[in-house]
């Protein structure tokens, strides 16, 4: 069983309640690792920084509590193009996959970040926060 497989089984019902593979979960892990278009963590990051949205998505790397995210910000952090990829690639309407990317980035993001930097290795992290460990 490869890693997205694992990590998918892992995530199980993080998203929505739903047992087995979370597509969605899948999508956001393969944007994290360091050979994404995107750049992994850190270019995920500046993509919201660099539009406009850098006071929310830096509060969710800080130490601090984290700032909320509407999933109309999402749209703009990510942009169209990301957003529908991820969208595409979890099988869900773009509107759809805001709404669960806006509940999930912030922890996400928090978790994968805890001492309130961005750190090599997030799609490990990334497995071992969907495991539980």
């Amino acid at each position: 069983m490869g890693l997205m497989d694992q990590l998918g089984q892992a995530a199980g019902g993080m998203l929505g309640g739903q047992g087995g593979q979370n597509p969605l979960l899948q999508a956001v892990a393969g944007l994290l690792g360091k050979d994404s278009s995107i750049g992994g963590l850190g270019g995920l990051v500046q993509a919201f920084q660099k539009n406009g949205l850098g006071d929310i998505v830096n509060s969710w790397v800080s130490t601090g509590q984290n700032l909320p995210v509407t999933p109309s910000q999402i749209e703009q952090g990510l942009g169209n193009d990301l957003l529908s990829q991820l969208a595409s690639k979890a099988g869900l309407p773009s509107g759809a996959a805001s709404s669960q990317l806006a509940g999930l980035l912030p922890d996400l993001v928090d978790k994968l970040t805890p001492n309130g930097k961005i750190e090599a290795g997030g799609l490990e992290q990334l497995l071992k926060f969907v495991q539980g460990r």
